[in-house]
């Protein structure tokens, strides 16, 4: 993660610790995204001219904040002169087999998609932060989620234990992201619009933007929430395996059906609707 284009180093937008939080849990989301626990983790910071020891440390110290709450071991890394702040993370995860582990690529036709959680919350948030909306008594959990996301680690342990048949985790937006779980599954998703929740404050965000509150949902990045796909004879089972580790609910938002491997996104007046997460580009 880079200053200046995954976040921006200045008062009111993000401190040095969250950087640290955000630079890991973005890390430690692609194990929640495979069912893996948490192992070692490698820290690169390329330092710029005026960035002091005590902000580096405060950097450290928020990772290690999140490590500890995740049961990882930060075990080494490196320190480098750079031109703008950077944070580099390689995570190893684990599992005692490898049975334990899910992929994106197990969805069959008929299969219900669900989501962890609730969605459009960093993107909400990224448009106070940016200017875009205004900050009030309402934009407190979008900031949150901007600034101190947190990774699924023990609901995709649950997922992939309690019978889901694929997982991806949601950094590069709904739309993206399960899209790529479509593909390498061969189904065609069908998604309904209507049914994302919705995270707190980002409809009147939204309102003030005039934008439909699915497109933040479905179209904006780094919620780090899981998206999955399981048989409709393990719904409960796959209900009942998250309740017993995590308070952030389910929402059945879809379903995969019959057609060309993608994605489609549906509105209210069933009208699909082509809508872009991020998608990575240089």
């Amino acid at each position: 993660m880079i200053d200046g284009v995954h976040f921006h180093l200045r008062e009111g937008w993000t401190t040095p610790a969250e950087v640290g939080r955000r630079a890991l849990a973005g890390a430690l989301s692609d194990l929640a995204a495979m069912g893996a626990d948490p192992g070692e983790a490698y820290l690169v910071l390329g330092i710029p001219s005026g960035f002091s020891e005590r902000h580096a440390l405060e950097l450290v110290q928020g990772a290690r904040a999140l490590a500890d709450d995740t049961g990882t071991t930060i075990a080494g890394g490196d320190v480098v002169v750079a031109p703008a702040l950077t944070v580099a993370v390689t995570i190893v995860g684990w599992a005692d087999r490898e049975e334990e582990l899910l992929g994106r690529d197990g969805a069959r036709i008929g299969d219900l998609l669900g989501v962890t959680g609730r969605l459009g919350g960093a993107a909400a948030g990224l448009a106070v932060l940016e200017g875009e909306a205004a900050q009030g008594p309402h934009t407190g959990t979008a900031l949150a989620r901007v600034r101190a996301p947190t990774p699924r680690i023990n609901e995709g342990r649950a997922l992939a234990n309690g019978g889901a048949s694929a997982l991806i985790d949601l950094s590069d937006g709904l739309a993206t992201d399960a899209a790529h779980l479509a593909l390498a599954s061969g189904v065609h998703l069908r998604v309904d619009l209507q049914a994302l929740p919705i995270e707190r404050g980002v409809q009147e965000i939204c309102t003030e933007l005039e934008l439909p509150a699915w497109q933040l949902a479905a179209g904006g990045g780094e919620d780090y929430e899981l998206c999955f796909c399981a048989p409709p004879e393990r719904r409960a089972r796959v209900e009942r395996a998250l309740r017993e580790v995590s308070d952030v609910g389910i929402a059945w938002i879809g379903r995969a059906v019959d057609g060309s491997p993608g994605l489609s996104l549906v509105d209210e007046r069933s009208k699909e609707v082509h809508l872009a997460g991020f998608e990575h580009r240089w």
